[in-house]
């Protein structure tokens, strides 16, 4: 059988790293966030559903969705981000749905989807891997790697599930406050565990 398993975490957890060495270790993994693209991209029937519920003002020059113009509209505004989640979740749900169909028999397939304790999913995966660290870390890489205020990482942090309503939904728990070896290492074990599922 097919092993279902979400996995989440919160921003600058760590949980790309994560969905990287699952598909090293042989798992399919579907990107929420890519297909999230994927369906609004130029000429799609999402791109224009989306321009039709904000407006033509959201699109570039080229005619590509303007992502920082809609992060801006969306990211303090939760009407509008509720607007757009009802027109991009149920695409980004019926092309995971078509990707999964053509999984082969005995696989682990791995749902990266960053907003799974957001959305209330989880009850329909057979595990859910939840990457955690504690928000000090969080700040930390987010002002290192993308440089970005103290106040801009505290803001995205609490605009997410909180850290307790993720690690009530775990199946799995992967700590990612120690080296790249410790987190590989736990991933893997966790990886054997659902191949022997599968």
């Amino acid at each position: 059988m097919t092993v279902r398993v979400g996995l989440t975490g919160g921003i600058a957890s760590g949980k790309s790293t994560v969905s990287a060495i699952l598909a090293e270790l042989g798992a399919i993994v579907i990107d929420a966030d890519s297909l999230a693209r994927e369906v609004v991209a130029r000429g799609t029937p999402g791109l224009a559903a989306v321009v039709e519920e904000f407006g033509p003002e959201l699109l570039t020059p080229q005619g590509d969705l303007d992502r920082a113009a809609m992060g801006a509209l969306v990211f303090g505004d939760a009407d509008a981000r509720r607007r757009l989640e009802a027109i991009i979740h149920p695409l980004v749900h019926r092309r995971s749905a078509e990707l999964e169909a053509d999984a082969p028999d005995h696989a682990v397939v791995v749902h990266d989807i960053p907003l799974l304790a957001e959305v209330g999913r989880a009850g329909s995966f057979d595990a859910v891997v939840v990457v955690d660290a504690p928000a000090e870390v969080q700040v930390q890489r987010m002002v290192a790697d993308r440089g970005w205020t103290r106040e801009e990482a505290l803001s995205r942090i609490a605009a997410q599930a909180t850290r307790e309503q993720r690690l009530a939904i775990a199946t799995h728990v992967v700590d990612n406050t120690g080296s790249l070896e410790d987190l590989r290492r736990q991933v893997v074990a966790i990886h054997e565990e659902l191949a022997r599922r599968a």
